[in-house]
């Protein structure tokens, strides 16, 4: 039984959702269009303004695409009306970031800026040197977005030096003298 996959999907007003032959799905919305072919295990209905997603058999291989196709439908609706954003934090001294058209200059200390092109469907936003907000209509896209820049310089345990989640906690080690 998928707890997930059981729920119905409700579509907020301003969004129209179609459910083309073969599972493909389209959602447009107020922020964009999103499209996604599903698979053709999982049967997609449209009831009015509610969506449901019921599997064909009870094998284990549909049942866990039951539960992943229902939560990709709804983030492809959240998506297109409200859209999603990740916040990063740079900690350090003389980190900074910078951005100038498509490309995302990052000072993180060393011998050379960092230069990142942001790809199209994602925006990125630096509202101070030592903030970055990705935004975006597709949730996969705006965190893989988010989890490469956040790759350049990982936050370490003794100072905290890096880039980071707004909402993530670092946790800390005490260094070499607190032994002592």
């Amino acid at each position: 039984m998928s707890r997930i996959g059981n729920k119905t999907i409700t579509i907020p007003a301003g969004v129209e959702v179609t459910i083309g032959a073969g599972n493909e799905v389209t959602v447009k919305g107020p922020k964009g269009t999103l499209v996604r072919q599903f698979s053709p295990l999982i049967a997609i209905e449209q009831e009015g303004q509610t969506i449901t997603c019921k599997r064909a058999n009870e094998e284990k291989h549909t049942k866990q695409l039951h539960g992943t196709t229902r939560a990709l439908l709804h983030n492809m609706i959240v998506g297109v009306s409200e859209g999603f954003t990740k916040e990063l934090q740079i900690e350090g001294i003389g980190y900074r970031a910078a951005l100038s058209g498509k490309v995302l200059t990052l000072n993180l200390g060393y011998s050379h800026p960092i230069e990142f092109t942001v790809e199209d469907g994602v925006t990125v936003e630096v509202p101070s040197a030592t903030e970055i907000k990705v935004s975006g209509i597709d949730k996969q896209r705006v965190g893989e977005v988010a989890a490469n820049i956040r790759s350049f310089k990982k936050p370490e345990p003794y100072k905290g030096k890096g880039i980071r989640y707004k909402d993530e906690h670092i946790r800390r080690k005490e260094g070499k003298t607190a032994g002592k």
